[in-house]
């Protein structure tokens, strides 16, 4: 049943990618706290004390209708949209989205420039796509039955010391195989007699030595450069997504833990706390600005 369905799928995204219960969604709060009714079957009760610690609505879950517990919004997204509201549309376009619905209504009255990636294609450029795509295509295909042609026309190579042969039954079938490594780890052949285990005439299979694992690349070498401070510490996303908004302004001082900023990613909004006790020394991006996996969001220093 969505949305139910997708917000406990995301906190069990969640739970793989920072730990369990580490980062909640502020949707996966309000289903723990009642504002969605009431479960299918009760929730553990272990599992929502871990939820709901540090809600801003209460730790403690409603037994009530969630409409009795919700304050009249309409006014304010009324007075928060004035002057830029045309009419009732604009404001409940607002009331859902506060950031986006914004932004979209300075683009909808002229009042921003509509950024490149969020216009609409023309039927010019959507058939110029598709052709450069069916281009790009044709040749690939041209390239591979080429490929092939050429190896059917190659002679067969020598057979080498290092060919081998296996005996394959498919289906009662019996066939005779035989394969020669052409790299990676050689077989090592030409086994003495006396090496061969007694008794079993099968000769001993060597282990081949595995393949060297691929270097590893720390998340600080794959983030992107930034200059930091001496004693500055970064707020970095923990995805890619889009921030919504700021609790915090430069120049603010701030304890670990403290609600900083909300990140909407997958369509959930994150609360991310500050990563370190100081003073807000930079924000870097403006509340609708989308942002990459590890990009710094703010800054906080001593």
């Amino acid at each position: 049943m969505t949305p139910t369905s997708q917000i406990v799928g995301i906190q069990a995204v969640m739970n793989v990618l920072f730990g369990r219960y580490k980062m909640v969604p502020a949707e996966v709060k309000g289903v723990a706290y009642g504002l969605y009714g009431k479960t299918p079957a009760p929730m553990d009760p272990k599992v929502q004390k871990i939820i709901l610690k540090g809600y801003e609505r209460g730790e403690t879950p409603i037994t009530v209708r969630p409409g009795q517990i919700l304050e009249p919004e309409w006014d304010k997204a009324v007075e928060a949209t004035k002057g830029l509201a045309k009419n009732d549309g604009d404001v409940l376009i607002y009331a859902l989205y506060p950031t986006t619905g914004q932004r979209f209504l300075k683009w909808k009255y002229g009042l921003e420039e509509v950024p490149e990636e969020v216009k609409g294609k023309t039927l010019e450029q959507l058939k110029l796509e598709n052709e450069v795509y069916s281009t790009i295509k044709q040749k690939k295909l041209f390239a591979k039955v080429k490929e092939l042609l050429e190896n059917l026309e190659k002679a067969p190579p020598a057979k080498g010391a290092g060919l081998r042969t296996f005996n394959v039954f498919v289906d009662g079938q019996y066939y005779e195989v035989e394969v020669e490594a052409l790299g990676g780890t050689p077989v090592l052949t030409g086994v003495t007699p006396k090496a061969a285990a007694v008794g079993t005439g099968v000769s001993p299979v060597v282990a081949a030595a595995p393949a060297p694992a691929p270097a590893r690349v720390s998340k600080a070498a794959a983030a992107p450069l930034e200059t930091l401070a001496a004693g500055e510490v970064p707020l970095r996303a923990p995805m890619p997504g889009m921030i919504i908004s700021y609790s915090v302004q430069v120049g603010d001082q701030v304890a670990i833990g403290d609600l900083v900023c909300v990140l909407e990613a997958m369509k959930m909004q994150n609360s991310l706390p500050a990563p370190a006790a100081g003073v807000v020394r930079a924000i870097n991006f403006d509340p609708g600005a989308s942002v990459a996996k590890d990009a710094v969001i703010l800054v906080i220093g001593k």
